[in-house]
């Protein structure tokens, strides 16, 4: 998946971290998010940026039991599968000082502890300014948590989408909310995973309207 036209075959260095305090936590830190982080992280930032990181394509493979669905009917969210010519687009914060600590202890909860994420160090790019790229901190669902579910047929994907819900909202919403950031960040920014679900989606919805009439059922 070769997605990314501002992209260019050799990267540049991307700029050292930020050095860390005497309590061991850094002065400034991005964090990469590519699901619901991108239109809800509900921790305070001092910059955002949208952009893409490579060597990832995102995928619907992490099962949710909290946010986005049940112990019984566990839902659908999104995980960064490894791949060389993958590319994921979403929003990098940038939190400094106080807010480093209270970011990764609400996002401990939020990612690691409800939603079984482990994390990783990636590359991001800023769609504005590719050639700066920076390091950055994201939430990865490898196989190896117990809420991995892996992978299905886009159709089995929708049907379980539109299943489910959880105590942030119905799964659907998680679905379109990401498809419509994929939307604003332009035509050169392609998941096609992504897509084929939300077309698999509008196969089984009759007359559907994401901005109408589906969300009004979530």
């Amino acid at each position: 998946m070769k997605q990314e036209s501002a992209a260019q075959n050799t990267a540049p260095a991307s700029p050292p971290a930020q050095p860390p305090r005497d309590d061991g936590v850094p002065q400034a830190l991005w964090i990469f998010g590519y699901g619901s982080l991108v239109w809800r992280p509900d921790f305070a930032y001092s910059d955002s940026r949208v952009g893409f990181v490579r060597g990832y394509s995102r995928r619907f493979w992490q099962g949710d039991t909290f946010h986005r669905g049940s112990d019984k009917m566990p839902g659908r969210v999104v995980t960064l599968l490894e791949d060389h010519e993958g590319c994921t687009w979403g929003v990098a914060y940038q939190v400094r000082d106080e807010q480093v600590s209270e970011a990764l202890k609400y996002l401990n909860v939020r990612e690691a502890v409800l939603g079984g994420y482990d994390t990783k160090e990636v590359t991001f790019y800023p769609q504005d300014t590719p050639d700066q790229p920076l390091k950055a901190l994201a939430y990865v669902a490898t196989p190896q948590n117990p809420g991995y579910l892996g992978p299905a047929p886009e159709e089995a994907i929708a049907t379980q989408i539109l299943a489910c819900r959880g105590f942030s909202g119905h799964n659907l919403e998680y679905l379109l909310r990401l498809a419509d950031f994929m939307q604003l960040c332009g035509p050169q920014a392609q998941d096609e995973h992504l897509a084929a679900i939300v077309d698999a989606v509008g196969t089984m919805l009759p007359c559907f309207c994401p901005t109408e009439q589906t969300l009004a059922l979530v």
